[in-house]
């Protein structure tokens, strides 16, 4: 409250914004707390990314540049950045939308009805592919053999290869995936608690994949979700499917997330901490990381004789659905007595596996 000249109390006006000093605010930032109006909001998200992208190098002029695209709000509003960025900014990149069909009824194709309207509002191809034609098993058949507990291991798996095979197809140079800051953070918090050094010491990398055919990249590596979603995304009023997958709500990173989300509203900066941390994490020299090579099977990247996803198909074609989740002893194992050897052929089948033609 404010005191008035003749000594009556009057209420105090709405907060301006911090950065303009015009327009009232209408949100507060959670990685700042800055409070600043929306076209302020605007200028500096997308002035953030596009630093980033600079600063990294993730891009150069004349490339060709795969986006993840679910349908869910981090890959539409990439999607939506990426083209006003590079617009804006003349980056000279040649953008298109890569989509994976999981198979899950009710879910995946809603969603990639959402998809094929970005295409249209966005003016970019839209490339489909879906487990059926790469792996002849579609995630409601898997989660039909397999059940509830271990179905994630089975998608994630599947789903990277997939978009790699995806990108392979389109024959870009780089794949841009909408993974934010909480992700990244969660995925630290997870590799710490499995105790995975391989993957810890490449997981805040904001590019991976550098000495593979196709790297990755990630612009929203230090953007909040909820400046996405929340914020962004509500005010721009972008198209994108808000649904939670319908196999997902058991899934060891929902822990994760739920934990993050925890110490966000205790400390805002705890997401960026995090991603800080890991970033500095050094592995010890005298520790034994694995050697990088190809599967047998398909050509696909592996430290394995055989590839995860091979590994998987596996156990899910001979009717035994648990054979390559966990520690347990499976094909990669050199006395696995029932393995049939692949006599060092570099293919099989395209509903088996598919080849990666690079």
């Amino acid at each position: 409250m404010e005191e008035s000249a003749d000594g009556k109390a009057k209420k105090a006006g709405a907060r301006l914004c911090c950065l303009c000093h015009q327009k009232k605010a209408a949100l507060k930032r959670p990685k700042t707390l800055e409070q600043i109006c929306r076209e302020c909001f605007y200028e500096v998200f997308e002035e953030e990314i596009h630093q980033v992208i600079v600063e990294n190098q993730l891009f150069k002029p004349g490339e060709r540049i795969a986006l993840g695209a679910s349908g869910g709000k981090d890959s539409t509003v990439l999607a939506y950045v990426l083209s006003e960025l590079n617009r804006r900014h003349n980056y000279g990149l040649d953008l298109f939308l890569l989509s994976v069909d999981e198979g899950i009824t009710g879910y995946r194709d809603d969603s990639l009805e959402t998809v094929k309207r970005n295409e249209i509002q966005y003016g970019l191809p839209l490339k489909i592919v879906s487990y059926k034609d790469l792996y002849g098993w579609t995630m409601d058949e898997i989660v039909k053999m397999i059940g509830l507990k271990n179905n994630c291991t089975f998608c994630g798996v599947f789903r990277r290869q997939a978009l790699d095979r995806g990108a392979a197809l389109l024959k870009v140079d780089k794949l841009a995936t909408g993974h934010n800051a909480d992700d990244i953070a969660e995925t630290v918090l997870l590799n710490i608690l499995r105790g995975d050094i391989a993957r810890l010491s490449r997981c805040t990398s904001i590019v991976t994949g550098e000495d593979g055919p196709i790297p990755r990249c990630k612009p929203f590596k230090y953007t909040y979700e909820k400046e996405i979603i929340c914020t962004y995304a509500y005010f721009k009023r972008l198209d994108y499917f808000s649904t939670e997958c319908i196999y997902s709500p058991n899934a060891y990173r929902g822990f994760a997330r739920e934990f993050i989300k925890d110490l966000e509203r205790i400390r805002p900066r705890a997401i960026l901490d995090i991603i800080k941390s890991g970033e500095n994490f050094r592995i010890s020299t005298s520790t034994k990381m694995p050697e990088q090579g190809t599967c047998e099977r398909c050509g696909y990247i592996s430290s394995q004789k055989w590839c995860k996803a091979c590994v998987l198909l596996e156990g899910l074609n001979r009717g035994l659905p648990k054979l390559g989740i966990g520690r347990t002893r499976g094909l990669n194992n050199d006395d696995k007595k029932d393995t049939k050897q692949t006599n060092g052929t570099k293919s099989i089948e395209s509903k088996q596996c598919g080849t990666l033609d690079f």
